[in-house]
């Protein structure tokens, strides 16, 4: 019998004062998935994470998710960290707002700033950090109440390529340890292709699903996966439902 799903967005629909902005679109996600969502500017894709994350409700339609305290977690495309605190005091603060004792929540917080490879900055603060180490310390803090969704908004986009690349191997790998199940948001086709093992192409707003593409190697992916035909062929049908997709809207 196949496993409830871990989050779903049934008929779901948003709308705003300029306009819809979503929907109908409906999304299921099973435990240990991997989706990207992948469009163009405007069409959706972070209101259809918002609706996951519990940060808003849809218009009409429903949106089903994990709700435990510290079951979702959100990475944004800025790291929103404090600027006051240290890498180890914002990696913290959920387990601390869940009532943690200081000492615990240091000692996972320690435990996830290793994890993401950034032992010995704890004490670093934001101002301090690169860019692509200020992300990690969001994935860090994302990941230290062991949520069982993940949702990642562009996370990479203001990262050079080398950066990005890097960090899209560090995801799988955390990944691998636990096994959330992830929403990968993006627009860029090559980073959903090598990020996911499932693909979401949306139209132009309202967003609507134009398709999808199953991508079906191994997670996390082998090394030099971005140079194997596999990901050539998958990268060209997703670029191939973009452009209908866009075309048709």
């Amino acid at each position: 019998m196949p496993e409830a799903p871990i989050a779903a967005l049934r008929a779901v629909e948003v709308d705003y004062a300029r306009g819809p902005a979503l929907g109908p679109f409906d999304l299921e996600l099973a435990p240990g998935e991997i989706v990207a969502l992948v469009g163009p500017s405007g069409c959706g894709k972070s209101t259809a994470l918002r609706l996951l994350a519990g940060l808003e409700a849809p218009t009409r339609g429903e949106a089903v998710r994990a709700s435990g305290r510290g079951e979702t977690a959100v990475v944004f495309q800025a790291p929103t960290l404090m600027p006051w605190a240290s890498a180890l005091s914002n990696v913290a603060l959920p387990l601390t707002l869940a009532g943690e004792g200081k000492a615990e929540a240091r000692s996972r917080a320690a435990e996830a700033l290793a994890r993401v490879g950034l032992k010995g900055a704890e004490a670093a603060k934001p101002a301090q950090l690169s860019g692509g180490m200020a992300m990690r310390v969001s994935l860090a803090r994302a990941l230290v109440t062991s949520p069982r969704l993940l949702l990642l908004d562009e996370p990479f986009a203001a990262l050079d390529e080398i950066t990005r690349r890097a960090l899209a191997e560090d995801v799988h790998r955390l990944w691998d340890a636990t096994r959330p199940a992830i929403v990968f948001v993006t627009h860029n086709v090559e980073e959903a292709v090598f990020m996911a093992s499932r693909i979401i192409v949306m139209t132009s707003g309202p967003g609507r699903s134009a398709g999808e593409r199953r991508i079906e190697a191994s997670l996390p992916r082998p090394d030099h996966f971005r140079t194997a035909p596999a990901f050539r062929e998958a990268a060209e049908e997703v670029s191939g439902l973009l452009h209908q997709a866009m075309a048709r809207s």
